[in-house]
């Protein structure tokens, strides 16, 4: 069964549309500011926090956009994912909120707590080992034998198209902005947020970041070809552990992005650390990427206005509460 839908690279177009799409369904997230960074860094920054998102990331709007693109033969038979747990989520309500059963596919290694809100939202989970398995070889076989349709978390259209929305709402709400950073996983949410860019402040940088250990697109950018790597298990950074770029992402990033910066874990954590101390939210590890990113990755954003994208706040209290305290 292939992809939802063919694949057909999304344009700034499809993120207009998908925000109409969104819109009333979606929350519209609010954007912070925090003096002190502001001071730290010398810029102004400003955070559209996804964190607050619907499912507790920005992947809701991906998802729902895509399955609310399906017909009513479509809804019946459902759709399947793979995802350690933000997408998962998105799927799980994007499908309750249509009517449409869901069935995701999660590392048996993935958070506790996302995979269990996977289950409440109502999605079927089945995990995997990802060491031994691949686990888009194992959906695409569930997907042929129960009829449902794959909607992945990135290589998708729609879902891009639906990702790029949380960059509009910024762009719409602070215009003029000098910079842009976005953090990369699987890098649906840096593609749309290009084709964000693209619609509505052209002349904005913006840069991807990725955990150091997991830099799959910071060397295909560089080699200009997608580069391949061995599955990243040592950052906590746990919805950043891709190991390639899928080819739409790949060239929406090659044509539009400035580059692709890293993240070290303890960056990582201090960034989590200012969001809880400073600004009172709680953000997790890959949620705090863009933030360390525009703070340690080697930009002079000295008097700039600076987006930053928080993707999500979906962590382990406990182990929230051991980055916190270590």
């Amino acid at each position: 069964m292939p992809p939802l839908p063919d694949l057909i690279a999304p344009t700034a177009h499809d993120v207009v549309e998908a925000a109409h799409k969104l819109k009333g369904i979606a929350h519209r997230t609010p954007v912070l500011r925090s003096n002190s960074i502001d001071e730290m860094l010398g810029a102004q920054l400003f955070f559209k926090c996804e964190n607050l998102q619907r499912t507790g990331a920005f992947k809701f709007r991906g998802a729902f956009n895509a399955l609310a693109q399906l017909d009513e033969d479509q809804r019946e038979r459902g759709v399947i994912t793979f995802s350690a747990g933000n997408h998962a989520q998105a799927i799980a309500l994007a499908a309750r909120l249509l009517d449409m059963p869901a069935l995701v596919l999660m590392p048996d290694d993935a958070p506790a707590s996302k995979m269990a809100a996977t289950r409440e939202y109502g999605a079927q989970v089945l995990t995997y080992d990802p060491v031994t398995e691949d686990r888009e070889t194992i959906c695409q076989r569930l997907a042929l034998e129960r009829g449902m349709l794959l909607v992945p978390p990135s290589e998708n259209r729609h879902v891009i198209a639906g990702q790029g929305t949380a960059a509009l709402e910024l762009l719409e709400e602070v215009p003029r902005l000098d910079y842009l950073f976005v953090g990369v996983g699987g890098g649906g949410l840096l593609a749309g947020s290009l084709l964000a860019t693209q619609a509505a402040a052209p002349l904005c940088r913006v840069y991807g970041v990725e955990p150091e250990v997991a830099n799959d697109g910071q060397q295909s950018l560089r080699a200009g070809h997608i580069v391949r790597i061995a599955l990243p298990r040592s950052t906590i950074a746990d919805g950043a552990l891709a190991q390639a770029l899928g080819p739409m992402v790949f060239d929406i990033a090659q044509r539009e992005a400035e580059g692709i910066v890293t993240a070290s874990d303890e960056q990582l954590v201090q960034a989590m650390r200012f969001f809880a101390q400073r600004m009172k939210i709680v953000v997790e590890p890959t949620g705090a990427l863009a933030l360390a990113g525009a703070w340690h990755g080697g930009m002079d954003v000295r008097g700039s206005r600076v987006g930053i994208i928080i993707s999500g706040g979906n962590v382990d209290l406990p182990r929230y509460a051991r980055f916190l305290a270590d």
